[in-house]
């Protein structure tokens, strides 16, 4: 992820502040759920309810598609990475069932 955005600083295009500060925040957001989904992996658990990672996940779709719309690409590539994240704590739910 970092060298994708290393990689868009460097760019010449017209990459605007907000697309930064946005892809930033959720930067802070995905870490912080990543692990989640690693331990679920590792202990075969489901731990989030469904009804909030199947929501968060499709929330944060729609987001990525807004920013696509925008021309905010980092933030659509981090915002799709987030909303992977989420679908994935959705699906171990269903697979695992309950923590």
């Amino acid at each position: 992820m970092l060298p994708i955005f290393i990689y868009f600083l460097q760019s010449k295009s017209s990459m605007v502040w907000q697309d930064i500060v946005i892809a930033l925040a959720n930067v802070l957001f995905s870490v912080s759920i990543t692990y989640q989904a690693y331990r679920g992996f590792r202990e075969k658990k489901g731990f989030i309810a469904l009804p909030t990672s199947s929501t968060t996940a499709v929330g944060l779709y729609v987001l990525a598609y807004a920013f696509f719309t925008l021309n905010l690409y980092l933030s659509t590539m981090v915002a799709t990475f987030s909303a992977t994240v989420w679908l994935i704590l959705a699906l171990q739910r269903i697979v695992y069932k309950k923590a």
